[in-house]
C-alpha cells in the first residue's frame, strides 16, 4: 500500500503557511519581550523564521489567516473587547465568589458557531475559556458546548448571543 503524502500535507500553500506561522511567532514573541531592543528583533525574527520553517508543512490552519490593514484593525478590536470582557467576568466571579450567600445556576450549554475554519473555532473556545465562569468542554461540528458557572439563559440563541457573540463577530472578520 503507497502512502501518498502530498494528501497527508498541504504544500500548495506552505509559503502562505511559513509566513502566517512566522508573523505570528514573532507577534508573540515580541509581547512576550516587552521590548523593542535591536538584539530581541533579532533574536525574535531569526527563532521564529526557524520555528516557522520547521513546522510550516504542518501547520496547514495558518493558511487561512488574510493579514491586511482590515484584519489586523478588527484583531486590534476583538483584543479590546476580550479585555474588556475578561474584566467584566473577573468582577462578576469575584462578587459571586464573595457574596454571602451563593447564588449560581451551574450547567452546560450548546452554543452554536458560524465559524468555518479551524483555527476561528479554536480561538473562540480559547476565548471563551479564557473568560472566567465559562469553560468549553467539547466542540462538535458547529457547535460548542460550554461549562457556565451561571447560566444566564437556557434559550439557545439568547446563550450563544450572550457567550460568544461578542466575539464571534469579529473572529469571523479575521478567520473567515
Amino acid at each position: 500500500m503507497e502512502i501518498n503524502h502530498k494528501s497527508m500535507h498541504n504544500t500548495t500553500n506552505i509559503p502562505l503557511q511559513f509566513f502566517n506561522l512566522w508573523l505570528t511567532l514573532f507577534i508573540v514573541w515580541m509581547i512576550a519581550n516587552a521590548t523593542l531592543a535591536v538584539d530581541t528583533i533579532i533574536a525574535g525574527l531569526i527563532i521564529s523564521a526557524l520555528i516557522a520553517l520547521a513546522f510550516a508543512s504542518f501547520a496547514r490552519v495558518y493558511s487561512v489567516i488574510r493579514w491586511s490593514p482590515i484584519v489586523l484593525y478588527y484583531y486590534l478590536k476583538y483584543l479590546g473587547i476580550f479585555f474588556i470582557e475578561l474584566i467584566k467576568a473577573n468582577i462578576n466571579v469575584m462578587r459571586l465568589v464573595f457574596s454571602p450567600r451563593i447564588d449560581i445556576n451551574p450547567g452546560i450549554v450548546e452554543i452554536k458557531t458560524d465559524l468555518k475554519s479551524p483555527i476561528g473555532r479554536l480561538a473562540l473556545a480559547n476565548t471563551i475559556t479564557l473568560t472566567p465562569g465559562t469553560l468549553v468542554v467539547d466542540i462538535k461540528d458547529g457547535s460548542l458546548f460550554v461549562h457556565c458557572i451561571n447560566i444566564g439563559s437556557t434559550d439557545q440563541v439568547k446563550a450563544t448571543e450572550e457567550i460568544s457573540g461578542r466575539f464571534e463577530k469579529l473572529l469571523k472578520l479575521i478567520y473567515g
